[in-house]
């Protein structure tokens, strides 16, 4: 391997944050270091997010990875121009696809309950969702894909990268440009990379303020 291709390629975060710490340092980035993303480190992201929880396993999630300047372009013009689709050097279209995850539930059957098991979670999923229209079902597809999108932001910020979510676009001109089904929803956009200035501390408020005890 020459030199340029070690120096073109950053190298992989050395010391992973703990949940505490990743938590308590996330904050909103809007301008990134110009390098690519450690591909290693960006997978060990996507698998860690994918380690979050569903509701019978239902996994829904789906996540699309854009890292050509030219496809982050129109991305941005489909967020109506905001400057951090281009300055981060991936982005990450988190969505839910509820009728991909119904079209293939057996595969969310833990493997240890065999075929007993891979009957049994197309029996639980068509009796829950075959009566539903696909918007109906959709939107509870989406509520497993926010999980996943809260994870992704902590196992982005444990490998010592930064984040931030993005709800500001135009969810047909994203399916079109990412050539996505029409019945996908949305939990966010993800653009993600080392911080090149620090965003705002965090204000939050305080768990008496947000919490009744019974």
């Amino acid at each position: 391997m020459t030199n340029s291709t070690l120096e073109s390629t950053p190298r992989s975060s050395t010391t992973d944050l703990s949940v505490a710490e990743a938590i308590n340092t996330r904050v909103s980035i809007r301008k990134y270091v110009q390098e690519p993303m450690n591909q290693d480190d960006l997978r060990e992201i996507l698998e860690l997010a994918g380690r979050a929880p569903s509701a019978w396993n239902a996994q829904t999630w789906r996540f699309a990875v854009v890292q050509t300047p030219e496809i982050q372009g129109k991305l941005q013009a489909a967020a109506y121009g905001q400057g951090q689709i281009t300055s981060a050097p991936a982005v990450i279209v988190v969505y839910s696809d509820m009728e991909d995850t119904l079209a293939t539930v057996e595969e969310t059957a833990h493997p240890g309950m065999g075929e007993e098991g891979r009957q049994g979670q197309r029996k639980t999923f068509d009796n829950a969702f075959g009566g539903q229209d696909v918007a109906q079902r959709g939107q509870w597809g989406l509520s497993q894909a926010n999980i996943a999108f809260g994870f992704l932001m902590l196992a982005a910020r444990s490998k010592g990268y930064d984040t931030v979510p993005m709800l500001g676009f135009n969810p047909q001109a994203v399916k079109e440009l990412l050539g996505l089904p029409e019945h996908v929803q949305f939990a966010g956009l993800l653009p993600i990379g080392k911080r090149a200035e620090d965003g705002y501390p965090q204000h939050r408020h305080t768990v008496e303020r947000v919490t009744k005890f019974f």
